[in-house]
């Protein structure tokens, strides 16, 4: 008689087994990574969209230094910045100055670290806020003198966490020197990463958020992710 080989019924619901818990471990990894990348990616965006932006506004009106000469309160030099780089981007809502409009969560923003972070870009009345066409959430900040902050939620406003360098963001642009918009932080992109200066720009030029993972490892020379 000629012997069948086959798994038997044990031998079958082991592997099944086996194989649910491998899922289990490995898919919220896996989908975590791919939440990062897509938010990764929205980030490189809109840092690509206000680059853009402002250099057709220059094009046209000069270098931001020049844009607010006449301009006397933070108030009135954001909004001048707004109104001309918007020409040059697709708004689907402008709250300007208002506050408490909803064009930004009225949640307060962590920082990068997860602690406890500083009052919702909303409830200022120094910030021209709008909404992208894509749902971005945008705030146009005047710091000091020629430097301005391009405050962003690429979650628009009613999706979190509100948190720095995962889905909050910031830009800024020192107008006398020239050098466009850049992520905000520190300026010396070396030596060992530092979660409180770092994050911004890591995630656009390491184009990954394992600082979420493990930030006392990272350095910007040996060990990028």
């Amino acid at each position: 008689m000629r012997k069948i080989l086959a798994f038997t019924l044990a031998e079958t619901l082991v592997v099944i087994g086996i194989i649910g818990v491998v899922s289990a471990l490995t898919l919220p990894n896996l989908n975590s990574s791919t939440g990062e990348k897509e938010k990764v990616a929205k980030a490189k965006k809109i840092y690509r969209d206000l680059n853009e932006a402002y250099s057709l506004a220059k094009i046209k009106y000069g270098p931001i230094s020049q844009w607010t000469k006449n301009d006397s309160t933070s108030a009135a030099k954001a909004t001048r910045v707004a109104e001309r780089m918007i020409d040059y981007m697709k708004i689907s809502k402008n709250c300007g100055l208002s506050v408490n409009k909803g064009c930004f969560s009225s949640s307060n923003v962590l920082y990068a670290d997860g602690t406890n972070g500083y009052t919702s870009p909303d409830a200022n009345n120094v910030i021209y806020k709008v909404i992208t066409a894509d749902g971005t959430s945008m705030g146009f900040m005047h710091y000091v003198f020629d430097v301005f902050y391009f405050i962003v939620d690429i979650d628009g406003p009613n999706k979190g966490p509100n948190r720095s360098a995962v889905d909050r963001f910031a830009f800024y642009i020192e107008g006398d020197k020239n050098e466009g918009i850049l992520p905000g932080g520190g300026s010396q992109m070396e030596g060992d990463f530092d979660i409180d200066y770092d994050a911004y720009q890591w995630v656009i030029y390491q184009e990954n958020m394992d600082f979420l993972k493990c930030s006392n490892v990272l350095n910007w020379q040996t060990k990028t992710s």
